[in-house]
């Protein structure tokens, strides 16, 4: 019950993004997304609770956040609650922005600011933390095959992924949550451009998300630098079919590899 639960509630998350990569760049939508949905924080993942324990584990009392497509989550200000005054959150959505700097007009610890995640306007090294919770998974929306994903697609990763190796300082910690496995989406983090390296954790229980925490200065491992270096590979070739019968025979037994 649980699992229909949380794959419920990931659902209607899933249908609010946009039909194709490139309309990931188009600010009318989100606009107009956001317009819709009113001022109420909608949770991609769940709330703050259900990975509150992964998240605190790689934050330290003091701590400059950045938070990559803050949209109309509560979670800048739950964090903020639990005592990290020193956030700042970005969105694609002057709406968005204007929705959420009133809402918690009352937060001085929050900052707020219209940007694109791809061409950040902060200084190298100016946060120890960047967080991002679905924002990649909105950039990936068009691409069907995890396996071979788009030129495009591994293009916008990159240029948002070297944007935020940029930002943090020596040390810092980028943390992605998502619902992309390991072997789909580790390999993306997995570059020695960004010098960072590479580890993740799950949260939830049946329908399992993922959180990754990437840290600036230390090196990748030997298999995750495998796992990055096969992005670049060639687009894997499917499988040829197999038939369980024979077209011109009903003896399909003799077609079935035991």
């Amino acid at each position: 019950m649980e699992e229909e639960e949380e794959e419920e509630e990931a659902a209607p998350r899933r249908r609010q993004l946009p039909d194709s990569n490139a309309r990931y760049r188009d600010r009318s939508f989100w606009d107009s997304r956001y317009q819709d949905e009113g001022a109420a924080p909608a949770e991609w993942f769940g709330g703050l609770e259900r990975f509150r324990e992964q998240l605190e584990a790689e934050l330290s009392p003091g701590d400059r956040i950045l938070v990559l497509g803050c949209g109309n989550s509560a979670l800048s200000y739950n964090l903020f609650q639990l005592g990290y005054t020193d956030i700042t959150s970005i969105d694609y959505s002057p709406i968005c922005i204007a929705s959420v700097q009133d809402r918690y007009a009352h937060c001085p610890g929050l900052h707020w600011a219209v940007m694109d995640a791809r061409a950040l306007t902060f200084v190298d090294g100016s946060f120890d933390v960047v967080l991002e919770k679905g924002t990649l998974d909105s950039m990936m929306v068009e691409e069907t095959d995890p396996w071979n994903v788009s030129s495009e697609a591994r293009m916008l990763l990159d240029q948002v992924l070297t944007e935020v190796s940029r930002v943090l300082r020596p040390g810092g910690r980028f943390i992605s949550i998502t619902f992309a496995q390991p072997h789909f989406r580790k390999r993306h983090y997995a570059q020695p451009a960004y010098g960072w390296s590479v580890r993740h954790a799950t949260y939830g229980s049946g329908f399992h998300y993922f959180i990754y925490v990437m840290r600036k200065g230390e090196e990748l491992s030997p298999s995750d630098l495998a796992l990055g270096q096969s992005l670049h590979l060639p687009p894997r070739t499917p499988p040829p079919l197999r038939y369980l019968q024979d077209p011109d025979s009903e003896n399909f037994l003799s077609a079935i590899d035991l």
